[in-house]
């Protein structure tokens, strides 16, 4: 009998600290991650994007790639 009850309790520690722990653990700023987002929406941060999507030489006269053939 005792070495249920203290086999119980021992459980009930257990489950304690892991919720303990869980709640004290650091969340992510609110504002911290609105920062973060709208960094991600900066023309700064999309540029490496829009070069690859806009090419630097001009597009060729021949449209559909046959090169007169």
């Amino acid at each position: 009998m005792a070495a249920v009850l203290i086999g119980v309790l021992i459980v009930a520690v257990l489950a304690g600290g892991v919720l303990m722990w869980t709640r004290s653990r650091r969340r992510p700023d609110g504002v911290d991650s609105f920062r973060r987002q709208i960094d991600a929406l900066s023309a700064d941060s999309r540029r490496p994007t829009i070069d690859r999507m806009n090419p630097t030489e001009p597009p060729s006269d021949d449209e559909d790639g046959t090169h007169g053939t």
